[in-house]
This record gives C-alpha cells, structure tokens and sequence, in this order.
C-alpha cells in the first residue's frame, strides 16, 4: 500500500478502507457529468472491486479520488479522477494521476480514459487525443455505469 505525504496535512493513500463512500458518491453522483445519477450501491462495487483506487485527503476528509480497473497484464482504465473546486489549482490532480497511472503496479501497462474535460492534465502523462482505432459502446443503462 501507498500512503504519499504531499505537506500542509495533505496526502494521497491507495487503501480502499480508507475511502469515505458516501463523500465520493455525493461529489460523483451530484457533481460530476460523467456518474450522475449513479447508484450508491453501484459506487460501492465499483470501488469495492477497483484493481486500484488513490484518494487524496486533508488529514481524515477526502478531498480527491480516482479508481482504476485493468486485467493486471496489458491495460488499465482510469477512472472517476476528481479534486473538489475548493482545493484545485494546487497541482492536486496532477499528483493523484500521476500517483495512479506512473507510480503504481500498472506503470508499465496501456493506459485507457475517456473525458470531455481536462485534456491539458492527461496529456501531461502522454495520453493523446482519441485516434481512428478508438471505439465505444455506449452503456445500456445507468445502472450499468462502469465510469
């Protein structure tokens, strides 16, 4: 496990028991375009069997988050990545992607997201714009939101 201290009583810790459920449901349920209206109990499976998540908190309140999932081989999908509006600016989302995507055990994998937003901090991390191979499958329904 990895607990990163980032100085001023913030830091980043990738343990799943420490990730405060209700608070990152709220911000993405109410909050984000990508997950809303998406179920606690969906939140709580997708974190629940996240191949990795990283939280950012200020001492116990959690103030960022991201989830990925990945077969452990070949890729890994980075998802539901946010800072809440009081705290960024401070290079906080930087530090939680890169906590992810280059400092965890899937450093060495293919890296996956999708996002309307934000393309400036994903590309600091060599994600580019989507190309000609690039295609999705909407979901189904909400219920099924994977993020």
């Amino acid at each position: 496990m990895t607990r990163r201290d980032l100085g001023d009583g913030f830091e980043l810790d990738d343990d799943k028991a420490r990730v405060d459920l209700r608070e990152v449901h709220r911000y993405l349920c109410d909050e984000s375009y990508w997950a809303a209206g998406r179920t606690f109990d969906v939140q709580e499976r997708l974190v629940r069997e996240a191949a990795r998540v990283v939280g950012l908190y200020q001492g116990e309140r959690q103030v960022g988050f991201c989830r990925a999932t990945s077969d452990g081989v070949s890729f890994a999908y980075l998802a539901d990545v946010y800072v809440l509006t009081e705290f960024r600016g401070r290079g906080f989302g930087e530090a939680l992607v890169r906590e992810m995507i280059d400092n965890g055990p899937f450093a060495a994998n293919r890296w996956l997201l999708h996002t309307t937003s934000m393309h400036p901090l994903y590309r600091k991390f060599g994600f580019s714009e989507p190309d000609y191979k690039l295609m999705e499958r909407p979901r189904a329904s909400q219920s099924s939101d994977s993020g």
